[in-house]
Protein backbone atom coordinates (compact mmCIF):
# COMPACT_ATOMS: atom_id res chain seq x y z
CA UNK A 1 0.00 0.00 0.00
CA UNK A 2 1.47 3.32 -1.11
CA UNK A 3 0.39 6.36 0.90
CA UNK A 4 0.83 10.06 0.13
CA UNK A 5 0.24 12.86 2.62
CA UNK A 6 -0.23 16.39 1.34
CA UNK A 7 0.81 19.09 3.83
CA UNK A 8 3.02 19.18 6.92
CA UNK A 9 0.65 21.02 9.26
CA UNK A 10 -0.68 19.44 12.48
CA UNK A 11 -3.11 17.08 10.71
CA UNK A 12 -0.80 15.94 7.93
CA UNK A 13 2.26 15.47 10.15
CA UNK A 14 0.24 13.64 12.79
CA UNK A 15 -1.00 11.18 10.17
CA UNK A 16 2.55 10.62 8.93
CA UNK A 17 3.89 10.30 12.48
CA UNK A 18 1.35 7.69 13.57
CA UNK A 19 1.82 5.64 10.39
CA UNK A 20 5.61 5.81 10.67
CA UNK A 21 5.47 4.73 14.33
CA UNK A 22 3.57 1.67 13.09
CA UNK A 23 6.16 1.02 10.37
CA UNK A 24 3.84 1.91 7.51
CA UNK A 25 5.74 3.76 4.75
CA UNK A 26 4.54 7.21 3.66
CA UNK A 27 5.58 10.01 1.31
CA UNK A 28 4.88 13.56 2.50
CA UNK A 29 4.57 16.53 0.13
CA UNK A 30 4.76 20.15 1.28
CA UNK A 31 4.22 23.16 -0.98
CA UNK A 32 6.41 25.50 1.08
CA UNK A 33 9.94 25.28 2.45
CA UNK A 34 8.69 24.93 6.02
CA UNK A 35 7.19 22.26 8.25
CA UNK A 36 4.26 23.02 10.54
CA UNK A 37 1.67 24.72 8.35
CA UNK A 38 -0.18 27.41 10.31
CA UNK A 39 1.61 26.17 13.44
CA UNK A 40 5.16 26.60 12.21
CA UNK A 41 7.74 28.60 14.15
CA UNK A 42 10.47 30.77 12.66
CA UNK A 43 13.59 32.64 13.70
CA UNK A 44 13.34 36.42 13.61
CA UNK A 45 15.80 38.97 15.04
CA UNK A 46 17.59 36.20 17.02
CA UNK A 47 14.31 35.12 18.62
CA UNK A 48 11.65 32.48 17.90
CA UNK A 49 8.10 33.40 16.98
CA UNK A 50 4.98 31.54 15.84
CA UNK A 51 2.45 32.58 13.23
CA UNK A 52 0.38 34.38 15.83
CA UNK A 53 -0.69 32.88 19.17
CA UNK A 54 -0.81 29.08 19.07
CA UNK A 55 -1.59 27.56 22.43
CA UNK A 56 -2.06 23.82 22.76
CA UNK A 57 -4.93 22.65 24.91
CA UNK A 58 -7.05 19.53 24.73
CA UNK A 59 -9.05 17.41 27.12
CA UNK A 60 -8.93 14.43 24.74
CA UNK A 61 -6.74 11.72 26.23
CA UNK A 62 -5.54 10.39 22.86
CA UNK A 63 -4.50 13.83 21.63
CA UNK A 64 -2.64 14.64 24.85
CA UNK A 65 -0.87 11.26 24.92
CA UNK A 66 0.31 11.74 21.34
CA UNK A 67 1.45 15.32 22.02
CA UNK A 68 3.43 14.19 25.06
CA UNK A 69 4.88 11.27 23.10
CA UNK A 70 6.31 13.78 20.62
CA UNK A 71 7.31 16.58 22.98
CA UNK A 72 8.47 14.50 25.95
CA UNK A 73 9.32 16.77 28.86
CA UNK A 74 10.47 19.64 26.65
CA UNK A 75 7.58 21.96 27.41
CA UNK A 76 6.56 24.52 29.99
CA UNK A 77 3.23 25.58 31.41
CA UNK A 78 2.20 29.11 30.46
CA UNK A 79 -0.16 31.16 32.60
CA UNK A 80 -2.66 32.56 30.13
CA UNK A 81 -3.45 36.25 30.28
CA UNK A 82 -5.59 37.56 27.42
CA UNK A 83 -7.60 40.75 27.47
CA UNK A 84 -9.95 42.64 25.21
CA UNK A 85 -8.86 46.12 24.12
CA UNK A 86 -11.93 48.30 23.65
CA UNK A 87 -12.15 52.10 23.66
CA UNK A 88 -8.72 52.50 25.27
CA UNK A 89 -9.61 50.13 28.10
CA UNK A 90 -8.70 46.53 28.87
CA UNK A 91 -11.24 43.89 29.82
CA UNK A 92 -10.01 40.67 31.38
CA UNK A 93 -10.99 37.44 29.68
CA UNK A 94 -12.33 35.48 31.53
CA UNK A 95 -14.46 38.37 32.77
CA UNK A 96 -13.94 39.87 36.20
CA UNK A 97 -16.96 41.70 37.55
CA UNK A 98 -15.02 44.52 39.16
CA UNK A 99 -13.02 45.10 35.99
CA UNK A 100 -16.12 45.12 33.77
CA UNK A 101 -18.03 47.55 36.00
CA UNK A 102 -14.98 49.79 36.36
CA UNK A 103 -14.47 49.97 32.60
CA UNK A 104 -18.09 50.21 31.50
CA UNK A 105 -19.38 52.20 34.45
CA UNK A 106 -22.40 51.40 36.61
CA UNK A 107 -24.95 52.73 34.13
CA UNK A 108 -23.61 50.81 31.13
CA UNK A 109 -23.16 47.66 33.24
CA UNK A 110 -26.76 47.89 34.45
CA UNK A 111 -27.96 48.58 30.92
CA UNK A 112 -26.08 45.49 29.69
CA UNK A 113 -27.78 43.28 32.28
CA UNK A 114 -31.18 44.73 31.36
CA UNK A 115 -30.39 44.14 27.68
CA UNK A 116 -29.62 40.51 28.48
CA UNK A 117 -32.87 40.09 30.44
CA UNK A 118 -34.86 41.72 27.64
CA UNK A 119 -33.27 39.37 25.09
CA UNK A 120 -34.16 36.33 27.21
CA UNK A 121 -37.77 37.52 27.50
CA UNK A 122 -37.88 38.22 23.77
CA UNK A 123 -36.96 34.62 23.05
CA UNK A 124 -35.62 32.96 19.91
CA UNK A 125 -36.99 33.53 16.43
CA UNK A 126 -35.05 30.74 14.73
CA UNK A 127 -32.46 33.00 13.11
CA UNK A 128 -29.34 30.90 12.43
CA UNK A 129 -26.86 33.79 12.37
CA UNK A 130 -23.91 34.41 14.68
CA UNK A 131 -25.48 37.70 15.72
CA UNK A 132 -28.70 36.06 16.88
CA UNK A 133 -26.79 33.27 18.68
CA UNK A 134 -24.66 35.72 20.68
CA UNK A 135 -27.46 38.17 21.45
CA UNK A 136 -29.54 35.31 22.80
CA UNK A 137 -26.79 34.50 25.31
CA UNK A 138 -25.41 37.95 26.14
CA UNK A 139 -27.91 40.57 25.05
CA UNK A 140 -27.55 43.28 22.42
CA UNK A 141 -25.28 45.68 24.33
CA UNK A 142 -22.61 43.12 25.22
CA UNK A 143 -22.84 41.71 21.69
CA UNK A 144 -21.80 45.11 20.36
CA UNK A 145 -19.02 45.58 22.94
CA UNK A 146 -17.41 42.14 23.05
CA UNK A 147 -18.32 40.38 19.81
CA UNK A 148 -19.43 42.47 16.84
CA UNK A 149 -16.39 44.55 15.87
CA UNK A 150 -13.77 41.85 16.33
CA UNK A 151 -15.86 39.22 14.54
CA UNK A 152 -16.55 41.46 11.55
CA UNK A 153 -12.84 42.31 11.31
CA UNK A 154 -11.97 38.62 11.26
CA UNK A 155 -14.54 37.47 8.71
CA UNK A 156 -15.10 40.58 6.61
CA UNK A 157 -18.87 40.06 6.66
CA UNK A 158 -21.66 41.28 8.93
CA UNK A 159 -22.41 39.16 11.99
CA UNK A 160 -25.91 38.61 10.67
CA UNK A 161 -24.34 36.97 7.59
CA UNK A 162 -22.04 34.72 9.66
CA UNK A 163 -23.41 31.28 10.49
CA UNK A 164 -24.28 30.45 14.10
CA UNK A 165 -22.19 27.32 13.59
CA UNK A 166 -19.07 29.40 14.19
CA UNK A 167 -20.31 30.41 17.65
CA UNK A 168 -21.39 26.88 18.45
CA UNK A 169 -17.90 25.56 17.64
CA UNK A 170 -15.81 28.33 19.18
CA UNK A 171 -17.86 29.73 22.06
CA UNK A 172 -19.86 26.55 22.71
CA UNK A 173 -21.86 26.75 25.93
CA UNK A 174 -20.54 30.07 27.22
CA UNK A 175 -23.39 32.39 28.22
CA UNK A 176 -23.84 35.54 30.27
CA UNK A 177 -24.73 33.29 33.20
CA UNK A 178 -21.58 31.17 32.78
CA UNK A 179 -19.41 34.29 32.39
CA UNK A 180 -20.83 35.81 35.61
CA UNK A 181 -20.41 32.51 37.44
CA UNK A 182 -16.81 32.30 36.24
CA UNK A 183 -16.18 35.88 37.42
CA UNK A 184 -17.73 35.21 40.84
CA UNK A 185 -15.88 31.97 41.44
CA UNK A 186 -12.64 33.24 39.87
CA UNK A 187 -12.44 30.23 37.57
CA UNK A 188 -13.37 27.57 40.15
CA UNK A 189 -15.93 25.05 38.95
CA UNK A 190 -15.50 26.43 35.44
CA UNK A 191 -14.75 23.87 32.74
CA UNK A 192 -15.46 25.98 29.67
CA UNK A 193 -12.76 25.22 27.17
CA UNK A 194 -12.17 28.81 26.04
CA UNK A 195 -11.61 29.93 29.64
CA UNK A 196 -8.60 27.74 30.38
CA UNK A 197 -6.05 29.88 32.20
CA UNK A 198 -2.98 27.67 31.75
CA UNK A 199 -1.67 25.69 28.80
CA UNK A 200 1.34 23.62 27.76
CA UNK A 201 3.80 25.16 25.33
CA UNK A 202 6.82 23.38 23.75
CA UNK A 203 10.33 24.68 24.28
CA UNK A 204 11.44 26.25 21.02
CA UNK A 205 7.96 27.18 19.80
CA UNK A 206 4.83 25.45 18.55
CA UNK A 207 6.54 24.41 15.33
CA UNK A 208 8.98 22.14 17.16
CA UNK A 209 6.16 19.62 17.67
CA UNK A 210 5.86 19.06 13.94
CA UNK A 211 9.59 19.20 13.31
CA UNK A 212 10.00 16.41 15.88
CA UNK A 213 7.27 14.44 14.11
CA UNK A 214 9.06 14.98 10.79
CA UNK A 215 12.36 13.80 12.27
CA UNK A 216 10.77 10.51 13.36
CA UNK A 217 9.07 10.06 10.00
CA UNK A 218 12.39 10.47 8.15
CA UNK A 219 14.28 8.36 10.68
CA UNK A 220 11.95 5.50 9.81
CA UNK A 221 13.06 5.78 6.16
CA UNK A 222 10.17 7.81 4.83
CA UNK A 223 10.36 10.81 2.49
CA UNK A 224 9.32 14.40 3.19
CA UNK A 225 9.61 16.60 0.12
CA UNK A 226 9.51 20.36 0.69
CA UNK A 227 8.82 22.98 -1.98
CA UNK A 228 6.80 20.39 -3.85
CA UNK A 229 3.22 21.61 -4.46
CA UNK A 230 0.64 18.99 -5.40
CA UNK A 231 -1.56 20.26 -8.22
CA UNK A 232 -4.32 17.68 -7.89
CA UNK A 233 -5.33 14.24 -6.71
CA UNK A 234 -6.03 11.74 -9.48
CA UNK A 235 -9.01 9.40 -9.24
CA UNK A 236 -10.43 6.71 -11.50
CA UNK A 237 -13.82 5.06 -11.00
CA UNK A 238 -14.18 6.84 -7.64
CA UNK A 239 -10.87 5.52 -6.31
CA UNK A 240 -7.58 7.33 -5.72
CA UNK A 241 -4.85 6.33 -8.13
CA UNK A 242 -2.21 8.93 -7.32
CA UNK A 243 -1.25 12.61 -7.38
CA UNK A 244 -0.16 15.09 -10.02
CA UNK A 245 2.57 17.54 -9.01
CA UNK A 246 2.69 21.14 -10.14
CA UNK A 247 5.28 20.21 -12.80
CA UNK A 248 2.82 17.74 -14.36
CA UNK A 249 4.52 14.56 -13.14
CA UNK A 250 2.34 11.69 -11.85
CA UNK A 251 2.98 9.66 -8.70
CA UNK A 252 1.01 6.47 -8.10
CA UNK A 253 -0.62 6.00 -4.67
CA UNK A 254 -3.36 3.86 -3.16
CA UNK A 255 -4.27 6.31 -0.43
CA UNK A 256 -3.99 10.09 -0.13
CA UNK A 257 -4.45 12.18 3.02
CA UNK A 258 -4.79 15.81 2.00
CA UNK A 259 -4.69 19.12 3.84
CA UNK A 260 -4.47 21.27 0.72
CA UNK A 261 -7.30 23.86 0.63
CA UNK A 262 -10.55 21.91 0.44
CA UNK A 263 -12.14 23.96 -2.32
CA UNK A 264 -9.03 23.79 -4.51
CA UNK A 265 -8.67 20.05 -3.98
CA UNK A 266 -12.32 19.35 -4.85
CA UNK A 267 -12.49 21.59 -7.91
CA UNK A 268 -9.45 19.84 -9.44
CA UNK A 269 -10.62 16.26 -8.98
CA UNK A 270 -10.85 14.75 -12.48
CA UNK A 271 -14.24 13.07 -11.95
CA UNK A 272 -15.94 15.72 -9.84
CA UNK A 273 -19.60 16.32 -10.80
CA UNK A 274 -20.45 19.84 -11.99
CA UNK A 275 -22.87 20.41 -9.10
CA UNK A 276 -20.20 19.56 -6.51
CA UNK A 277 -17.69 21.81 -8.24
CA UNK A 278 -20.23 24.64 -8.32
CA UNK A 279 -20.80 24.24 -4.59
CA UNK A 280 -17.05 24.33 -3.94
CA UNK A 281 -16.84 27.58 -5.89
CA UNK A 282 -19.33 29.13 -3.45
CA UNK A 283 -17.09 28.53 -0.42
CA UNK A 284 -14.34 30.99 0.44
CA UNK A 285 -11.41 31.55 2.78
CA UNK A 286 -10.15 34.61 4.64
CA UNK A 287 -6.46 35.56 4.43
CA UNK A 288 -4.14 36.73 7.23
CA UNK A 289 -1.30 39.22 7.17
CA UNK A 290 1.03 39.12 10.17
CA UNK A 291 3.16 42.19 10.83
CA UNK A 292 5.97 41.55 13.31
CA UNK A 293 7.31 44.61 15.09
CA UNK A 294 10.65 44.66 16.94
CA UNK A 295 10.67 46.83 20.06
CA UNK A 296 13.64 48.07 22.04
CA UNK A 297 12.00 47.09 25.32
CA UNK A 298 11.41 43.98 27.40
CA UNK A 299 8.27 45.27 29.13
CA UNK A 300 5.39 46.28 26.88
CA UNK A 301 2.24 44.65 28.23
CA UNK A 302 1.78 41.47 30.26
CA UNK A 303 -0.76 39.63 28.08
CA UNK A 304 0.08 36.65 25.88
CA UNK A 305 -2.20 38.25 23.32
CA UNK A 306 -4.82 40.99 23.10
CA UNK A 307 -8.08 41.01 21.16
CA UNK A 308 -8.52 44.42 19.55
CA UNK A 309 -12.22 45.32 19.49
CA UNK A 310 -11.81 49.02 18.76
CA UNK A 311 -13.49 49.89 15.46
CA UNK A 312 -10.98 52.69 14.72
CA UNK A 313 -8.15 50.14 14.38
CA UNK A 314 -7.82 47.71 11.46
CA UNK A 315 -5.75 45.15 13.35
CA UNK A 316 -7.61 42.39 15.19
CA UNK A 317 -5.10 40.80 17.56
CA UNK A 318 -1.67 41.50 19.05
CA UNK A 319 0.62 38.73 20.29
CA UNK A 320 3.50 39.50 22.67
CA UNK A 321 5.98 36.63 22.39
CA UNK A 322 7.98 37.98 25.32
CA UNK A 323 5.21 36.71 27.60
CA UNK A 324 5.30 33.05 26.56
CA UNK A 325 8.46 31.22 27.66
CA UNK A 326 12.10 32.40 28.02
CA UNK A 327 13.49 29.95 25.45
CA UNK A 328 11.83 32.00 22.70
CA UNK A 329 13.92 35.11 23.32
CA UNK A 330 16.98 33.83 25.21
CA UNK A 331 19.35 36.67 26.09
CA UNK A 332 17.78 39.20 23.74
CA UNK A 333 16.70 42.41 25.48
CA UNK A 334 14.02 43.26 22.94
CA UNK A 335 10.39 42.23 22.39
CA UNK A 336 8.58 41.04 19.28
CA UNK A 337 4.90 41.74 18.76
CA UNK A 338 2.77 40.22 15.99
CA UNK A 339 -0.16 42.28 14.74
CA UNK A 340 -2.83 40.45 12.73
CA UNK A 341 -4.80 41.82 9.80
CA UNK A 342 -7.43 39.88 7.89
CA UNK A 343 -8.63 40.36 4.32
CA UNK A 344 -9.80 38.65 1.15
CA UNK A 345 -7.58 38.23 -1.89
CA UNK A 346 -9.55 40.84 -3.81
CA UNK A 347 -9.15 43.43 -1.02
CA UNK A 348 -6.66 46.24 -1.61
CA UNK A 349 -4.95 45.46 1.70
CA UNK A 350 -3.80 42.02 0.51
CA UNK A 351 -1.55 43.64 -2.11
CA UNK A 352 0.00 46.27 0.18
CA UNK A 353 3.79 46.44 0.01
CA UNK A 354 5.56 45.29 3.17
CA UNK A 355 6.72 48.83 3.94
CA UNK A 356 3.13 50.08 3.91
CA UNK A 357 2.02 47.29 6.25
CA UNK A 358 4.85 48.01 8.69
CA UNK A 359 3.98 51.71 8.69
CA UNK A 360 0.30 50.89 9.29
CA UNK A 361 1.05 48.45 12.11
CA UNK A 362 3.52 50.81 13.77
CA UNK A 363 1.04 53.69 13.62
CA UNK A 364 -1.83 51.63 15.03
CA UNK A 365 0.38 50.25 17.78
CA UNK A 366 1.32 53.76 18.87
CA UNK A 367 -2.35 54.80 18.73
CA UNK A 368 -3.28 52.13 21.28
CA UNK A 369 -1.02 53.81 23.83
CA UNK A 370 0.75 50.50 24.44
CA UNK A 371 3.95 51.50 22.68
CA UNK A 372 5.87 54.73 22.15
CA UNK A 373 7.12 55.40 18.67
CA UNK A 374 10.77 55.78 19.72
CA UNK A 375 11.12 52.10 20.75
CA UNK A 376 9.96 50.69 17.38
CA UNK A 377 13.05 49.42 15.54
CA UNK A 378 12.02 47.14 12.69
CA UNK A 379 9.21 45.23 11.01
CA UNK A 380 8.64 42.01 9.09
CA UNK A 381 5.56 40.86 7.14
CA UNK A 382 4.16 37.37 6.51
CA UNK A 383 1.20 36.69 4.19
CA UNK A 384 -0.91 33.60 4.89
CA UNK A 385 -3.33 32.63 2.15
CA UNK A 386 -6.64 30.89 2.95
CA UNK A 387 -6.10 30.78 6.72
CA UNK A 388 -9.75 30.85 7.81
CA UNK A 389 -12.63 28.92 6.19
CA UNK A 390 -15.52 31.40 6.12
CA UNK A 391 -18.69 30.13 7.80
CA UNK A 392 -21.09 32.31 5.85
CA UNK A 393 -24.71 31.82 6.75
CA UNK A 394 -26.08 28.55 5.38
CA UNK A 395 -22.62 27.27 4.40
CA UNK A 396 -23.36 23.78 5.74
CA UNK A 397 -25.99 23.18 3.06
CA UNK A 398 -23.38 24.03 0.45
CA UNK A 399 -20.68 21.96 2.15
CA UNK A 400 -22.71 18.79 2.84
CA UNK A 401 -22.90 17.42 -0.74
CA UNK A 402 -19.19 18.17 -1.23
CA UNK A 403 -18.29 16.21 1.91
CA UNK A 404 -20.56 13.39 0.79
CA UNK A 405 -18.83 13.18 -2.57
CA UNK A 406 -15.32 13.30 -1.08
CA UNK A 407 -16.28 10.57 1.42
CA UNK A 408 -17.39 8.37 -1.48
CA UNK A 409 -13.90 8.36 -3.03
CA UNK A 410 -12.00 5.31 -1.84
CA UNK A 411 -8.53 6.04 -0.56
CA UNK A 412 -9.08 9.77 0.01
CA UNK A 413 -9.23 11.58 3.36
CA UNK A 414 -9.37 15.36 3.86
CA UNK A 415 -7.88 16.66 7.12
CA UNK A 416 -6.93 19.88 8.91
CA UNK A 417 -8.30 23.41 8.84
CA UNK A 418 -7.40 23.91 5.18
CA UNK A 419 -8.20 20.42 4.05
CA UNK A 420 -11.58 19.84 5.69
CA UNK A 421 -12.97 23.40 5.63
CA UNK A 422 -13.27 23.45 9.42
CA UNK A 423 -12.17 26.20 11.79
CA UNK A 424 -9.99 23.78 13.74
CA UNK A 425 -7.87 24.44 16.76
CA UNK A 426 -4.50 22.72 16.84
CA UNK A 427 -5.87 19.82 18.90
CA UNK A 428 -8.74 19.24 16.45
CA UNK A 429 -6.29 18.85 13.57
CA UNK A 430 -4.08 16.50 15.57
CA UNK A 431 -7.14 14.38 16.32
CA UNK A 432 -8.09 14.36 12.62
CA UNK A 433 -4.60 13.18 11.70
CA UNK A 434 -4.70 10.45 14.33
CA UNK A 435 -8.11 9.24 13.15
CA UNK A 436 -7.04 9.29 9.50
CA UNK A 437 -4.06 7.08 10.35
CA UNK A 438 -6.33 4.67 12.24
CA UNK A 439 -8.57 4.42 9.19
CA UNK A 440 -5.63 3.56 6.95
CA UNK A 441 -4.36 0.94 9.39
CA UNK A 442 -7.81 -0.63 9.59
CA UNK A 443 -8.04 0.00 13.32
CA UNK A 444 -11.19 2.11 13.04
CA UNK A 445 -13.77 3.52 10.67
CA UNK A 446 -13.66 7.12 11.84
CA UNK A 447 -15.85 9.84 10.40
CA UNK A 448 -13.47 12.80 10.27
CA UNK A 449 -16.28 15.29 9.70
CA UNK A 450 -17.44 14.68 13.27
CA UNK A 451 -14.27 16.29 14.68
CA UNK A 452 -14.96 19.81 15.94
CA UNK A 453 -18.68 19.36 15.30
CA UNK A 454 -20.13 17.94 18.51
CA UNK A 455 -21.32 21.04 20.35
CA UNK A 456 -23.42 19.66 23.17
CA UNK A 457 -21.86 16.40 24.36
CA UNK A 458 -18.14 17.05 23.83
CA UNK A 459 -16.89 16.25 27.33
CA UNK A 460 -13.47 14.77 27.96
CA UNK A 461 -11.46 14.48 31.10
CA UNK A 462 -7.68 14.53 30.60
CA UNK A 463 -5.31 17.51 30.34
CA UNK A 464 -1.56 18.12 30.08
CA UNK A 465 -0.09 19.49 33.29
CA UNK A 466 3.41 20.32 34.44
CA UNK A 467 3.93 16.69 35.45
CA UNK A 468 2.30 15.11 32.40
CA UNK A 469 -1.16 13.72 31.71
CA UNK A 470 -3.69 14.17 34.48
CA UNK A 471 -7.39 13.47 34.86
CA UNK A 472 -9.48 16.61 34.91
CA UNK A 473 -12.06 17.04 37.64
CA UNK A 474 -15.39 17.96 36.09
Amino acid sequence: MKIAIIGTGPAGMTTAYVLAKNNIPVDVYEASYNIGGLCRSMELWNQTVDLGPHRFFSSDKRVNELWLDVVGNEYEMVNRLTRIYYKNKFFYYPLKIGNVISNLGLLESAASVLSYIYQKLLGSHGDQSFEHWVKGRFGNRLFKIFFQTYTEKLWGIKCVDLDADFAAQRIKKLTMYEAIKNAIFAGRKNIHKTLVDQFAYPVGGTGTVYKKMAALVEKKGNTIVLDSPVYRIITQNNRVTGIELIDGSFKKYDHVVTSMPFTTMVSRLPEVPDKVKQNADQLTYRNTVLVYILLNSTKVFSDNWLYVHSSDLLMGRITNFRNWIPSLYGNEQKSILALEYWCYEEDEMWSFEDKKFIELASSELVNTGLVKEDIIEDGYVVHINKSYPVYSRGYKKILAPIEEYVASIKGLQAVGRYGSFKYNNQDHSILMGLMAAENIMGKACNNLSEVNSDYETYQESYIVTKTGLAKQDL
